[in-house]
């Protein structure tokens, strides 16, 4: 479900093949971007929409990964890339009037977070 990425001091961790649409896991993305670990984590709790469980996961993923594989300190990250792309539909069929089949595309998306130290410190 998720994997890890680490170059240079920028610690990332992607979650594919999530369900949810990608435009509103986007919206949360956008609001969390550019923030402090700590402050995305209580924005994250509090946000009324489903895409954020998934977002959490990918986060901690993000910051396990800078804490443990680049020795970084948790409270002083920053998230530098937050993206979501879209993944393959899920194609199921709904049956219909006359023995005809309607298709479902159910999306899917993958998330990718980066974190890194501020610039500054």
């Amino acid at each position: 479900m998720t994997s890890t990425t680490t170059t240079s001091s920028v610690a990332k961790a992607h979650g594919r093949f999530l369900r949810g649409s990608v435009s509103k896991v986007r919206r949360v993305l956008d609001q969390i971007r550019g923030r402090t670990y700590r402050d995305a984590l209580i924005m994250l709790e509090f946000m009324p929409y489903r895409s954020t469980g998934p977002i959490t996961k990918v986060l901690r993923s993000a910051v396990a990964n800078a804490e443990n594989n680049l020795g970084l300190d948790p409270a002083k990250l920053v998230i530098t890339q937050a993206s979501a792309d879209m993944g393959p539909p899920m194609k199921r069929y709904r049956p219909r009037a006359q023995g005809r089949a309607f298709a479902i595309k159910k999306q899917t998306c993958h998330i990718n977070i980066g974190v890194a130290l501020p610039a500054d410190s």
